[in-house]
């Protein structure tokens, strides 16, 4: 589904993101970990042509990336809150994206209703500008816009950030059953080495903008993963 190939990123001479090579399969839940730095984002920059490539490129079900617009239909991303619209309401930035994605109002309010828990009765209904919800609110809505119209990609940056525990168990369980039971390709980076674990079928680390280590969550267990970074948990 994603092919990477000889992808570099440099800024003044300083290569921040060398990647040789890495695929990423159809429907696979593919986490992204590394230290403050390490190039997570510029690779999902990348990824989403926000950037352009020093050498290199990225394959999105066979389109390259910096070349080619098709991705775009079948690829959803929230990295940030740039990616929301502050001046609409919830349900105005919802409908927008289902309309994007060939949805009709009552398909998105079909879909809504099913994410009433993990809205925890904060986010529909109320009237609100995205601009003035919390940040946790805002990161809600911008992950749950992701789903809409059943992405062949879905790319999440920090998703646990700005989170109360409550609501990050239950985006772990949205999160796992999306790459469970739909053949959706799952792309997750976060400083959240557990969430991260518990979601991912494979792991990938980062380093100086280098893959350091590639695994598979079944082989593999948790106390390994964070003993290689040597984190105290």
């Amino acid at each position: 589904m994603i092919q990477v190939d000889k992808l570099r990123k440099t800024y003044g001479g300083t290569t921040v993101l060398n990647i040789e090579e890495l695929q990423i399969p159809m429907g696979q839940s593919f986490g992204l970990v590394g230290n403050n730095g390490a190039g997570k984002t510029t690779f999902f920059s990348l990824l989403l042509d926000l950037i352009e490539p020093s050498q290199g490129f990225i394959k999105n079900n066979e389109v390259i990336v910096n070349k080619n617009e098709n991705w775009k239909a079948f690829t959803t991303a929230f990295l940030d809150d740039s990616f929301l619209i502050g001046y609409l309401t919830c349900e105005e930035y919802f409908y927008f994206l289902g309309e994007l994605r060939n949805q009709t109002k009552e398909q998105v309010d079909a879909f809504l209703v099913t994410y009433a828990d993990f809205f925890n009765d904060e986010i529909l209904g109320k009237n609100k500008y995205i601009r003035d919800l919390s940040k946790g609110n805002q990161k809600k809505v911008g992950i749950i816009g992701t789903l809409i119209g059943n992405p062949k990609v879905i790319i999440l940056d920090e998703p646990f950030a700005n989170l109360d525990p409550t609501t990050q168990i239950r985006l772990k369980k949205i999160l796992r059953n999306i790459a469970d039971t739909q053949q959706t390709t799952l792309l997750v980076s976060s400083h959240d080495l557990n969430h991260t674990f518990e979601i991912s079928d494979r792991i990938v680390c980062f380093e100086r903008g280098n893959i350091i280590k590639d695994i598979h969550t079944k082989e593999y267990s948790y106390e390994e993963l964070t003993a290689f970074f040597d984190v105290v948990v």
